[in-house]
């Protein structure tokens, strides 16, 4: 039986006592694997450069360079865990796709958790046979062409000869149509839920038997949809 590959996972963190923690929780996670630790934002990306991380675990608040400023140089950065002492970071960071935000002193449970929250994206971490999953999707919006970080999509609805794409933070109109938009998103992250309107399924936080509940707005479900987003939803 071959064995399944392990994820391969860096730290960049200033502190050794943060290094130390997450190093030693890496350990115990059989199917995580540490291949780098750098000290400081200007080291990782050097390292980056020529090799290929699956996982970072990043602090924010660093001399040189900070976690943020870091996420913004790199074309396609690696999952990422942003790990930091200032909650109020938060909200910004989910700007730049990150699949989740440890307040230090991380706790082994909380780690763990966030462990799950990667998996669940990726499970989804692609074969060799498969394409990668993009990070974001390029479209027209006005007279220009933007890109979108995919984890920041909650939800899209079709208006006339547009799209709306809802963000975490703004509304785009796009120049596409919803069939075209949903053959370009990734299907393990989104579905379409009725005629007018595709979710990201992870953003779902309530479902009822007519919609689905996203940022305090209700999506309905069209009957077509219904036993697949059900299905989808419970894996």
């Amino acid at each position: 039986m071959t064995q399944a590959a392990t994820i391969k996972c860096m730290i960049v963190d200033d502190e050794p006592a943060a290094h130390y923690v997450l190093a030693n929780y890496i350990k115990q996670s059989p199917a995580l694997e540490l291949v780098h630790e750098a000290y400081n934002g200007v080291e990782a990306l050097e390292y980056l450069e020529d090799n290929v991380v699956d996982l970072m675990f990043l602090d924010i608040d660093m001399p040189e360079i900070t976690g943020i400023e870091m996420l913004k140089k790199l074309a396609k950065p690696p999952r990422t865990i942003l790990t930091t002492a200032y909650s109020e970071y938060a909200l910004e960071s989910y700007d730049y796709g990150v699949l989740d935000y440890l307040l230090k002193p991380i706790y082994y449970p909380r780690f763990v958790k966030a462990i799950d929250r990667f998996f669940e994206f990726s499970s989804a971490l692609p074969t060799e046979a498969e394409e990668p999953i993009a990070n974001t999707i390029s479209l027209k919006v006005d007279s220009d062409t933007i890109d979108i970080q995919l984890t920041n999509i909650l939800y899209a609805q079709s208006y006339g000869n547009y799209v709306k794409i809802f963000t975490q933070k703004r509304t785009y109109l796009a120049t596409t149509t919803t069939n075209d938009l949903e053959k370009q998103l990734p299907s393990s992250m989104f579905m379409r839920a009725h005629k007018s309107y595709i979710i990201a399924l992870d953003k779902v936080e309530e479902v009822n038997k007519d919609y689905v509940l996203i940022k305090d707005n209700f999506i309905p479900i069209g009957i077509t949809y219904r036993r697949e987003l059900s299905e989808k939803l419970k894996k």
